[in-house]
């Protein structure tokens, strides 16, 4: 089992596409939320283009799992085919569960003790448009960062298979770090 896991794509629809090229071959998608619109604090990705960036994911014939980001309105679920609206996703892949929120609600402290009550091994965030990967108090904690918008200048993207989740550089392919679960 191989997902793609991308975070702040803010309508960009050439980061999408490049973000998907790196995960190839891919199982499943998971998006940390803000996925259509741009946000009025930033500014417009390069090719931006929310209709053709709803269009590719309302094609994509795999499960997608996605959770409300604060810059997914109502009329962003209208165009999307798949569920955006929920800020929390949780899912139970082989022997994992993973939970994926966007985290402009909710503290990191509130999400590892939501986690552990919930028995989560993998919390997923974006929001920050700054990557993340590390462990701890016996969790994954992952943002994947933006592959539109990265406000720490690599446009980047993650890759959980085999037990290990790896952050991506989508310029490159390269990974940026990696962790065993």
């Amino acid at each position: 089992m191989r997902i793609a896991i991308l975070s702040d794509t803010h309508g960009s629809l050439d980061a999408f596409n490049k973000a998907l090229q790196v995960a190839k071959p891919y199982d499943y998608i998971i998006h940390a939320g803000d996925i259509l619109y741009h946000g009025p604090r930033n500014p417009l990705p390069a090719g931006y283009n929310p209709q053709e960036l709803a269009k590719a994911i309302n094609s994509i014939d795999m499960p997608f799992i996605a959770a409300a980001g604060n810059c997914d309105a109502p009329i962003d679920q209208v165009m999307l085919a798949i569920p955006i609206q929920s800020p929390y996703a949780l899912l139970v892949l082989e022997k994992y569960k993973i939970m994926v929120t966007h985290g402009h609600e909710t503290t990191e402290d509130e999400l590892i003790l939501l986690a552990k009550k919930w028995r989560i091994d993998i919390i997923i965030t974006g929001h920050t448009h700054v990557k993340n990967l590390v462990k701890k108090q016996g969790l994954i904690l992952l943002n994947p960062g933006s592959c539109a918008l990265p406000k720490d200048d690599i446009p980047s993207m993650a890759v959980f298979e085999d037990s290990y989740i790896s952050l991506l550089d989508i310029e490159t392919g390269n990974i940026i770090k990696s962790i065993a679960l």
